[in-house]
């Protein structure tokens, strides 16, 4: 195991998820995207989200981007705050290429909702499944003041007409969550909407030459 490397950003209203978590309040959603909470489920190397989670979300959207560089923005995790404002520390637990067996200790804020209190959620992911400019599936426990959640995030990238298809699609289970269940998708579809956002917006301004690559 590497020594931990950690970097404090600014905290702010709140973020990514997991497994995860997101935001209440305003997030706008990417131009393009699109919440889609039925069809065919994400999955990646035949591993999909949670299916019997009653909290659940998933979106789509295109980045007018290469692959590559939506790929090292996704899988560097180490340099996650600096285009997510809202991830207040980042731990890389392993060494080497981001790959299946790879975890990740972040923290960050979540406001107040009906079932909790505001507090700092403290996540570690773990990479179950991962093809390379493909897919990425991840899972692991998020934990806060008076809040657990056990989460399941998968994420597909798919070359299409003009840039990247991004479709992401998450699941909470938790007795938190479960006691709320609109609330709770609530939250964890403003924070996938963020995060889409995000990483359209980031790779749209650093990849100036294009999709081709």
């Amino acid at each position: 195991m590497s020594s931990i490397r950690s970097t404090s950003v600014r905290a702010a209203l709140l973020t990514v998820p997991l497994a995860v978590v997101g935001i209440l309040g305003t997030a706008t959603t990417p131009a393009g995207a699109k919440a889609d909470h039925h069809g065919k489920p994400v999955t990646c190397r035949g591993a999909g989200v949670d299916p019997d989670a009653r909290v659940r979300y998933k979106t789509d959207t295109v980045i007018h981007a290469s692959m590559r560089t939506i790929w090292k923005l996704q899988t560097d995790v180490e340099r996650w705050p600096s285009w997510q404002a809202h991830i207040t520390t980042m731990d890389r637990l392993d060494e080497g290429p981001f790959r299946k067996g790879s975890a990740f200790r972040w923290t960050t804020p979540v406001p107040p909702n009906p079932s909790t209190p505001a507090t700092n959620l403290d996540i570690t992911s773990t990479v179950e499944q991962l093809k390379r400019n493909s897919c990425i599936r991840w899972t692991g426990p998020a934990t806060g003041e008076g809040l657990h959640i056990d989460g399941v995030h998968v994420w597909n990238f798919t070359k299409v007409k003009g840039g990247i298809r991004v479709t992401t699609e998450e699941t909470h289970r938790g007795p938190q969550v479960d006691a709320n269940v609109p609330a709770a998708t609530k939250i964890l579809g403003n924070g996938l909407e963020a995060w889409m956002r995000d990483l359209k917006t980031t790779a749209e301004a650093r990849d100036h030459q294009g999709p081709g690559r």
